[in-house]
């Protein structure tokens, strides 16, 4: 099937960006291991990346490519979503590329988290996405306000919506999010439902997981990103279950979501305060006369902590990566100098 570069999300953001008539448009839609695949007018396309960094490319990118399919050039993003990559190592993991809606999927059950969901929501706001947090399972709780609630108290709370995953007319006041040429991406944690959603949204028939009683979770069903086109005409990006999402080079993102916290900690005495047993703390002030929670104020140090760290060890890295490069242009240099100089006294 072909599309038009507005079906695909293309926009004068992407098209001043352009030079050369000469060279094609496209939307990755999978990410493979040397090659990816990507969607243009002329239909589906396998391209290769022999200058990018398959690492560098995530779905939802816009690139353009020459006449023997080979990227030539990763376009400037509107919005990206990334994470620090699992493990040990410092670094950054691409999940997707220019999404308008990050769908945070959680359930009415035992999976419901407030804390996760806060990095959720931090991940949208440094991403420059619009969260909207999908409630599943809703059917089966015995009060799905409840859940509702807890997110809707936040100071800052995003759009919710409680629904029946199986349910098409539920499914359908979910995708009233994403307007046509639009991008969604979900993420979420393993068996809250994202792909019965995702199949409600594109008319797909993917397989889902069975759910386990004793913790009221489902299974890993989805193992890779894909761009799908959605039945309203907007685009969805399903990512697999996510079981660790760690913070880094999201400040923003953190500001946004506890703005409340940023604001009090303005007004302390001192710039560096660290919110504990500093005089003239206004966040101690605020916990003392009971008007913060203190578990919500936990959450945001922890979270402050760790996006500080990832981010400060990342910086490291990369200064240590740019020092050796340029100790090893100057061993380089080096020798063509003194290659050319014996070859001279021969």
């Amino acid at each position: 099937m072909t599309y038009s570069l507005q079906d695909l999300g293309w926009s004068s953001f992407f098209a001043r960006q352009i030079d050369s008539d000469a060279l094609q448009p496209a939307r990755v839609s999978e990410v493979h291991r040397s090659s990816v695949t990507a969607l243009s007018t002329n239909g589906s396309l396998r391209l290769l990346s022999p200058d990018h960094s398959i690492g560098e490319i995530a779905v939802g990118d816009w690139v353009l490519s020459d006449q023997e399919h080979r990227i030539t050039q990763i376009l400037d993003r509107q919005t990206l979503l990334k994470r620090k990559a699992a493990g040990h190592e410092i670094k950054p993991q691409l999940i997707a590329a220019n999404v308008d809606i990050l769908f945070i999927v959680s359930s009415c059950n035992a999976d419901f988290n407030i804390a996760r969901l806060e990095r959720y929501l931090a991940l949208a706001q440094s991403a420059g996405s619009f969260p909207v947090v999908l409630l599943t399972k809703a059917d089966t709780a015995d009060n799905p306000d409840d859940y509702r609630h807890q997110i809707e108290h936040l100071p800052k709370a995003p759009v919710v919506e409680a629904l029946n995953a199986k349910d098409p007319t539920e499914v359908q006041r979910a995708m009233k999010w994403v307007r046509k040429g639009q991008t969604a991406a979900f993420v979420g944690s393993s068996g809250v439902g994202k792909t019965t959603l995702a199949n409600g949204m594109t008319g797909g028939d993917d397989a889902t997981a069975a759910i386990r009683e004793d913790d009221a979770r489902g299974r890993h069903t989805t193992t890779a990103r894909f761009l799908k086109p959605m039945l309203n005409g907007g685009w969805l990006i399903d990512t697999p279950g996510i079981r660790e999402l760690q913070l880094f080079d999201a400040q923003d993102g953190l500001d946004a979501v506890f703005e409340d916290l940023q604001e009090l900690a303005s007004s302390c005495r001192f710039n560096d305060c660290a919110h504990e047993t500093e005089p003239g703390c206004a966040i101690k002030a605020a916990l003392d006369a009971g008007e913060i929670d203190a578990d919500r104020l936990e959450r945001w140090r922890k979270l402050e902590r760790e996006n500080a760290y990832n981010s400060e060890t990342l910086s490291q890295a990369r200064a240590r990566e740019k020092s050796f490069s340029k100790h090893v242009k100057s061993v380089v240099k080096s020798s063509h100098k003194h290659k050319g100089r014996y070859q001279d006294d021969d």
